[in-house]
């Protein structure tokens, strides 16, 4: 096999060996190498690798970058920037923000190819990825064979455009993930089985997620945030080796809200999921609820507004607490006490038909953000906490609120 035709692969994570693996298959020679070193100097069994990525580069008339993120790939091409034959096309498959993108292309210029992909292990085994492909059309050319042996290719503009579409694309991964775990546990807190949960949700629009993770999902939720293989159930711990991993998914979503500029409940949401950085997404799905001891005191300040005893909010409240909002048109910011003298130790006359519900709780270590909505007679408040945990008990800090207009 001539160098022009031999294809290095820098990176031998699960992507980069499975593409390996995969152009193998298809009667390609394949030198792959990785920054870990765990595959130098050996054979993996389907393709050749090397200890040197300016040995697998030299060689090469086409180089496929299976890297983690941007830094990774500028610091394998600096390393074997002297070793690219005139006329290498690099063909980069990994997750990089937009502005990454564009550097690399001004770097490599028309020799580069931006091929982010949508599909994981499974579909690079099935010869079923989706590449979106950014590239001068004589270089795409030349990469064709390889880059249609792994999927279908979908032409991009720019490289800038297909690494941002990339990340949109996962953010709706990451969306369904939260989505997922959301409808887990409200199914958890109706006392609803986990297998006859998801046999319904595989029914719906998660349906798909359903299945592929369906090995992880199966076991009944963990009692707190600490999820092994052991949580796992037997038939499915085989399966346990991650198909796209948390951290993968978490550092797409921190680049998305870097890129954009814009706000991404999903950052925060995966920021905290049980398993470890190297576990599975789904895992992020299998989270337990909020901990009972973050909402005790939300909780003890709905009762506060049930009984109207100021008791309760004195418990739910640090001391130091402050009460704030527009009332009358005119901000305040009321001391507890002060907030506490509008409480008279009997339930509001209409308290028969008075609703409060706590909508979202975000856990940030020894820090959360909650939500509420009250919905006294005519008034509809939203209620918003800062909580914070001291002396291994959870009080509420600051609550800002918006009285709503009554309906007309």
């Amino acid at each position: 096999m001539t160098s022009q035709h031999t294809i290095a692969v820098l990176g031998l994570g699960r992507m980069g060996e499975a593409v390996a693996t995969r152009l193998t298959a298809q009667g390609m020679h394949v030198v792959g190498w990785t920054r870990t070193g765990r595959a130098a100097g050996r054979t993996s069994g389907a393709f050749d690798t090397t200890g040197d990525p300016n040995e697998a580069v030299a060689k090469a008339g086409l180089v496929l970058l299976a890297l983690f993120d941007g830094p990774a790939c500028r610091q394998v091409l600096d390393t074997v920037q002297d070793s690219l034959r005139a006329g290498t096309v690099v063909v980069n498959l990994s997750t990089v923000g937009p502005a990454e993108a564009s550097e690399l292309s001004r770097r490599l210029g028309v020799a580069y190819i931006h091929a982010p992909v949508l599909g994981s292990v499974p579909a690079v085994t099935a010869g079923a990825l989706r590449l979106l492909t950014a590239a001068d059309p004589s270089t795409f050319d030349r990469a064709r064979p390889v880059l249609e042996a792994l999927g279908s290719v979908r032409r991009v503009d720019d490289p800038a455009s297909a690494a941002a579409l990339k990340l949109i694309a996962n953010s709706g991964l990451a969306g369904s993930v939260l989505a997922l775990r959301d409808s887990l546990q409200q199914a958890d807190a109706l006392g609803l089985s986990r297998t006859q949960a998801l046999d319904i949700l595989e029914l719906g629009h998660l349906g798909g997620l359903v299945t592929r993770k369906r090995s992880f999902l199966d076991s009944e939720p963990a009692t707190d945030t600490t999820v092994t293989t052991a949580d796992l159930p037997t038939d499915s711990t085989a399966d346990f080796t991650a198909d796209f991993t948390i951290e993968a998914l978490s550092k797409d979503m921190n680049l998305l809200a870097a890129a954009s500029d814009t706000p991404l409940r999903c950052v925060s949401g995966l920021a905290d999921a049980p398993g470890g950085p190297a576990a599975d997404i789904a895992m992020a799905a299998a989270a337990p609820p909020v901990a009972d001891a973050v909402l005790a005191p939300l909780r003890t300040y709905i009762r506060g507004h049930a009984t109207g005893d100021p008791g309760h909010f004195r418990v739910a409240f640090l001391p130091t607490a402050h009460v704030e909002g527009v009332r009358d048109g005119v901000f305040v910011s009321w001391p507890l006490d002060e907030y506490l003298a509008l409480f008279h130790g009997r339930p509001a006359p209409d308290e028969a038909i008075r609703s409060r519900r706590i909508d979202t709780v975000d856990v940030h270590g020894s820090v959360a953000t909650a939500t509420m909505t009250l919905r006294h007679g005519a008034d509809t408040f939203t209620d918003v906490f800062l909580l914070v945990r001291a002396d291994d008990r959870w009080r509420i800090a600051n609550k800002a609120y918006h009285r709503h207009p009554p309906r007309s």
